[in-house]
């Protein structure tokens, strides 16, 4: 099986079978998709979608949380992880779209990265939500599940993961393919014991062919 095969299979079933993939998080508009983006590193979209309503209620724009103290913020959102280096981020990112870009959350990678607490991830997932840009977030669901199924090989970090789903994938399905490789490893290919019996895309997995050759 040539990579190209391996990728129109796998892509193929995932828009047979998960047409509608789409982000977790609960937001309402750009803003709010950047502070929970923010907050969800390293913390379950459950927690932050639980914390989220409260801190959208008291800063529904970047102008108000830009007007908060550390503190106040930190109150909010203090049972995610890292609360502390987020609320200050995030007071931080709010003050600088309102100084920078009158508020508005901009729609390319390279400014999103001159945010506060904004890395590449964030800027990739803003671009590709919202804008419905060509940009591959690389979570560890996704570097994890691209290296089983074969979609990348012997990648290293997660910016030669992205290069590689991005060479292949046609831009049109990319920000769709980020939400279907994610949530393929958040319920299926887990990273302690994948449910490959569960699995529909055995015929193309490199895992699963590596494990179970007769």
């Amino acid at each position: 099986m040539t990579v190209r095969q391996r990728y129109e299979g796998i892509l193929t079933w995932f828009e047979k079978n998960a047409p509608s993939a789409s982000s977790e998080l609960k937001y309402s508009n750009p803003f709010e998709l950047l502070v929970a983006v923010m907050l969800s590193a390293q913390c379950t979209d459950k927690r932050v979608n639980m914390v989220t309503p409260a801190l959208f209620a008291a800063y529904p724009t970047a102008q108000a949380m830009a007007q908060a103290r550390v503190e106040e913020v930190l109150g909010y959102i203090h049972s995610v992880s890292y609360p502390n280096a987020k609320a200050e981020h995030l007071v931080g990112m709010a003050q600088r779209l309102v100084r920078e870009y009158g508020g508005q959350v901009p729609d390319n990678i390279d400014e999103l990265q001159t945010l506060p607490g904004v890395g590449r991830k964030t800027a990739n997932v803003l671009c590709a939500v919202i804008w419905n840009q060509p940009t591959m977030a690389v979570d560890t669901h996704i570097f994890r599940v691209s290296e089983r199924l074969g979609l990348t090989t012997n990648s290293k970090n997660v910016l030669q993961t992205e290069r590689q789903l991005t060479r292949y994938i046609p831009a049109q399905l990319i920000p769709k393919a980020h939400h279907w490789i994610l949530l393929h490893g958040r319920y299926i290919c887990q990273a302690r014991k994948p449910k490959c019996e569960q699995c529909g895309l055995q015929n193309w997995c490199r895992f699963w062919n590596l494990n179970h050759q007769k």
